[in-house]
């Protein structure tokens, strides 16, 4: 069996023409529901359900992780040349028949192109809003009228963003699953969930002023800490799962029977090294998978801790008690999962809804901090129709 180019961009423009395809049915729904609209709110309809789709395409990123389908297509970025597992059913069939347990089956061939046809039309929706929005911009400053959509810049900078992203996802697969590149690739969609609740929070509040609500400046100091240290958290987790490392301890709240196992902190924080292995090419130890998982732990305790701090705090501002209710319940659910990982044995649906919770505070997060900052008086104004989207 031959093996296939690491990089075949032969299928690229099929691949981009499934984007669309999945695209159009997005785009054609936030058009039509919002055709008498204003500009702002058509590009805020978009965002939203860009930034929905992000969101599920986080979840399926993980459940490709964790159902180790990331290599079910071991060439980028199409599977063995072929826009679909259908044309390449004969070298996946010899590669399951060679390896049937191995990373390569028609199953997890499936599970990974399906996600990377999911992000492709993610990728088509955010350079439609960056089209649209470089276009109104421009159109409104012939006319020059007031600020009725949001800066550019920032679809642009989201655009350029899932761009990176995808280069992150090329590395996935033709560095097989290297630690380092596969965190990067779950941070860059976290961040990718951040800049696009940021943008639909601002396209509220153009056409909607009680979009902005006053925070005291402590509590967005609390807030920022919290912000900085759930970052932090999540890349621990993503290193335990990329490092299967969940299953290093199975008891809670002690870990091997003590209260500090033996660790090995040294190789298990080395980053730059493949998975599975030292930097130096031996096996890692079980010592280092221990403190990988523990460090992750004990970072949840602080973290956990800060939050619910956060959210009764914000209960008690009228203004702010759903936020913080949503952080309550987004946080036992944390909780909960990330308990039922260690005690059930990583359960899949435990797993995904792990991820799912990292992401819900991120975008919560992302939208305490950007409806909390003041919008300038002359940028609250009703948008006028126009035919963008």
């Amino acid at each position: 069996m031959d093996v296939p180019a690491l990089y075949d961009l032969s299928p690229a423009l099929r691949l981009m023409a499934m984007g669309l395809v999945l695209a159009a049915g997005p785009l054609a729904w936030a058009w039509l529901r919002n055709r008498r609209a204003g500009t702002a709110r058509r590009l805020q309809s978009l965002t939203v359900l860009t930034l929905f789709l992000t969101f599920d395409l986080v979840l399926f990123g993980a459940f490709t992780r964790l159902t180790d389908s990331g290599l079910g297509c071991p060439d980028w970025p199409g599977c063995y040349g072929k826009a679909s597992p259908v044309g390449a059913r004969a070298e996946i069939s010899a590669a399951q028949e060679a390896m049937p347990t191995g990373p390569v089956t028609h199953g997890k061939a499936w599970i990974e192109m399906i996600h990377r046809y999911l992000a492709t039309g993610v990728g088509v929706l955010i350079l439609v809003l960056a089209l649209t929005t470089w276009i109104e911009h421009a159109r409104q400053r012939r006319q020059g009228g007031g600020a009725h959509v949001l800066s550019p810049w920032w679809a642009t900078l989201t655009l350029v963003w899932v761009c990176v992203q995808g280069a992150f996802g090329a590395l996935t697969v033709t560095m097989k699953l290297f630690p380092a590149i596969v965190t990067l690739h779950l941070m860059g969609g976290l961040f990718l969930l951040a800049l696009l609740t940021l943008q639909a929070v601002r396209y509220s509040q153009l056409h909607d002023a009680t979009a902005s609500r006053e925070l005291p400046s402590r509590l967005r100091s609390l807030a920022g800490w919290a912000a900085a240290l759930l970052a932090l958290q999540i890349a621990l987790g993503g290193w335990v799962s990329t490092n299967y490392a969940v299953l290093a301890c199975t008891e809670f709240p002690m870990c091997q029977g003590s209260w500090w196992p033996e660790m090995n902190f040294r190789q298990g924080f080395e980053l730059w090294r493949a998975l599975g292995l030292t930097s130096g090419g031996e096996h890692i130890t079980f010592a280092a998978l221990t403190a990988i998982h523990y460090v992750h732990r004990l970072g949840a305790y602080v973290v956990m801790g800060l939050l619910a701090v956060l959210a009764w705090r914000l209960h008690r501002q009228p203004a702010w008690r759903s936020a913080a209710r949503w952080i309550a319940g987004v946080l036992l659910l944390q909780f909960l999962s990330g308990l039922s990982n260690v005690v059930l044995g990583w359960p899949l649906l435990a797993a995904v809804l792990h991820t799912g919770g990292a992401a819900a505070l991120v975008v919560l997060l992302t939208w305490v901090f950007a409806s909390a900052a003041r919008v300038p008086v002359g940028q609250r104004v009703t948008p006028v129709s126009s035919p963008a989207v």
